[in-house]
């Protein structure tokens, strides 16, 4: 396997640039460098030298020996002044020796080939790195951690104690088995069929903390909805007017609300549109309410609304700074009332948050629903007798296998190339 390298820390001027190099000749490359490295696991400051013996940088030097370090093989990193100047020198001396430079993702991907992680946590490095809010640093770090991997190994092992159980039988079919089997592969059967299933309910919670939380703000024209939505956001994201229909097209804004990543929703004003696009809008405001997490109502009168809230919906009265009774009520414009709706929509989005599970992506989501379906055939056949044990051991096997998957066991080969783009050239 080659030897790689890649500038580890964020592009362009810094107090500290980090260069990795991994590989088989790890030690050699640095040591063209830097001469005498550390022992393994400790660190040393050295002057970084070219070929002609001419100072580039003093760094400090960390080294990790095979299999003790990220990837698994044998590491060096290069924690050099973060000038532009000095990196470029460093990686130009790397180039022109016996390492090249790694592709995106290339050292995450050494480290699951080498059995340093399992697909989820790599999958959860990858949301860690691109987390916004603490609840996705916490959700990605406990997948990062190998929690999901080791719910899916107690898994496995139940699954395969019920297929060996079962093989047992087929193997001594024309002898007396001494002990009847089924009821303890039934009882392996729906543990795991229940456990799955239990994560699966989770998903949807887990999936909208790493993508975040959609809240639509809804209405009749003019009543303040982009106001609001400036106010919230802190900043005029939107277009505001006092002439009704100002707002056409969907506006988002990305906001951390009480750690929660949530994409805030400024929506045509609803009624009958008075032209083509204003009623192109107005559907697009309405499909987008539809399917939003949670609908933020300025109105008086609800019924007046072609949309109807849901359980957990807020309804305000809009524009309070133009009220004498202020119950309810709600203003953009002078941030009455805001501090009060931001809690509640915390509230009622963490409360939506909780419970939520382990699996985040889709893929998780899709083995999971295959393995329950794959397990209750199983129970079928099990309970149909001996004679269909055999197909029921088959049925086991595959469920298996869709699990392992998830952690990259088995069939994910066409899947590394698409996450591993994502991940920058260091990681």
């Amino acid at each position: 396997m080659d030897t790689i390298f890649a500038l580890a820390t964020a592009q362009g001027r810094a107090g500290v640039s980090v260069v990795r190099i991994s590989g088989p000749s790890a030690f050699a490359c640095a040591s063209k460098l830097a001469g005498t490295l550390p022992p393994p696991r400790q660190a040393g400051v050295r002057t970084l030298s070219d070929s002609d013996g001419q100072p580039v940088d003093q760094a400090l030097v960390l080294t990790f020996q095979s299999p003790a370090s990220f990837t698994g093989e044998d590491v060096v990193e290069l924690h050099l002044h973060g000038s532009i100047a000095v990196v470029s020198a460093v990686l130009r001396l790397l180039a022109s020796g016996d390492a090249r430079i790694a592709e995106p993702g290339e050292f995450t991907r050494r480290a699951l080939e080498n059995d340093k992680m399992d697909l989820a946590q790599v999958e959860g490095l990858g949301d860690l790195i691109e987390a916004e809010t603490e609840a996705q640093r916490q959700q990605a770090l406990r997948i990062v951690s190998g929690a999901f991997g080791k719910k899916i190994e107690t898994w496995r092992g139940d699954l395969i104690r019920a297929a060996a159980l079962i093989e047992v039988t087929i193997d001594f079919a024309d002898e007396d088995v001494p002990v009847d089997v089924t009821p303890e592969v039934q009882s392996l059967l729906g543990q795991v069929k229940a456990d799955v299933a239990a994560e699966l309910s989770g998903f949807a919670a887990a999936e909208r903390i790493r993508s975040g939380f959609e809240v639509a703000i809804v209405g009749a024209p003019n009543v303040g909805k982009s106001t609001l939505l400036n106010a919230l956001a802190k900043r005029d994201a939107a277009i505001t007017s006092a002439r009704a229909g100002t707002t056409r097209d969907v506006i988002e804004v990305r906001m951390d609300l009480g750690g929660l990543a949530v994409t805030l929703l400024d929506t045509a004003g609803l009624r009958d549109g008075e032209d083509e696009v204003e009623a192109e809008g107005i559907s697009r405001a309405i499909q987008r309410a539809e399917v939003a997490d949670l609908r933020v109502f300025l109105t008086d009168n609800i019924d007046d609304l072609p949309l109807q809230p849901r359980d957990g919906d807020v309804v305000v009265s809009p524009k309070a700074d133009k009220r004498s009774d202020k119950t309810n009520a709600i203003s953009g414009l002078t941030g009455y009332g805001v501090p009060e709706l931001i809690s509640k929509m915390t509230e009622r989005l963490s409360m939506m948050a909780q419970g939520a599970g382990l699996a985040t992506q889709e893929r998780h989501r899709s083995a999971m629903v295959e393995a329950i379906t794959l397990l209750d055939q199983a129970e079928r056949f099990v309970g149909a007798g001996s004679a269909h044990y055999d197909i029921a051991a088959e049925e086991i096997r595959i469920a298996i296998r869709s699990l392992e998957a998830i952690v990259g066991r088995v069939d994910v080969e066409s899947l590394l190339d698409e996450i591993f783009s994502s991940f920058c050239l260091g990681k």
